[in-house]
């Protein structure tokens, strides 16, 4: 493969996947994985997104400041997320198709229930508990597709954050997921040295789109950024469902 059209796509996917996770605290390696597979493998994929969705996502969470409060209420999610992680690399293949389809189909589901107005709300005497269950599916759920998002978003928004503090914590949850992707992916023997520049390249774009991305956050109305939020959920869903289709 051209390594100039390899680097255009991978540009222009995660220039696009920035700009998206910008508006909605979401989506960049759905988008960026999505459309770097017209040019490379899964695997090439993710070892490139590790370096551009790790300081997105740090980027994502430390604006806004209180990380140590929030810290301190998704702890227990994000311990299930290092353990889920790590038992996942172990025990499952990476990118599962099938396992996509089903993540497509939950995301499809919840997206819907959103737009409707279907909301949810999550006890806080059940934070500790069901938080460890669903960072333990979310880090199992990473490690068969390579995206972040089901169960965490969902239990992340019904702890009813404002629209700023939800993206914050949605930025460090991601931040530990990214990390523990990264040791799998080592642990699969996913890195080596020809995904440097590409990498790099990514990063740069990616917090060019995020960057726009927020701006554009900030001046759109909390519902307008609600609809937007789960417009892109139910992109989201629809695209991991084909993709474990196709």
């Amino acid at each position: 493969m051209n390594s100039f059209l390899i680097l255009s796509v991978t540009a222009a996917a995660f220039l696009l996947a920035g700009f998206v996770k910008g508006v909605i605290g979401l989506g960049l390696p759905t988008v960026a994985i999505g459309l770097l597979g017209l040019v490379m493998s899964p695997s090439q994929a993710a070892a490139i997104l590790v370096v551009p969705s790790l300081v997105t996502n740090i980027w994502q969470l430390v604006t806004g400041g209180d990380v140590l409060l929030l810290t301190r209420r998704l702890w227990p999610m994000l311990i299930g997320v290092c353990v889920g992680t790590l038992i996942g690399a172990v025990t499952l293949p990476p990118n599962s198709g099938q396992a996509g389809i089903w993540l497509g189909v939950a995301l499809i589901a919840y997206a819907a229930l959103g737009l409707v107005k279907v909301q949810f709300k999550v006890p806080p005497q059940s934070e500790t508990w069901l938080g460890l269950i669903v960072g333990f599916l979310t880090g199992v759920a990473t490690v068969a597709t390579g995206v972040f998002v089901i169960p965490g978003v969902p239990y992340i928004t019904a702890l009813e954050f404002d629209r700023n503090r939800m993206v914050q914590a949605l930025g460090l949850s991601f931040t530990v997921s990214t990390i523990t992707l990264a040791l799998a992916l080592a642990y699969q023997g996913q890195f080596h040295t020809e995904v440097a520049w590409p990498a790099l390249l990514a990063l740069g774009v990616a917090l060019i789109g995020m960057w726009f991305g927020q701006i554009i956050r900030n001046k759109v109305k909390a519902e307008t950024f609600r609809l937007c939020f789960f417009l892109g959920l139910l992109a989201l869903g629809v695209h991991l469902a084909l993709r474990g289709l196709l």
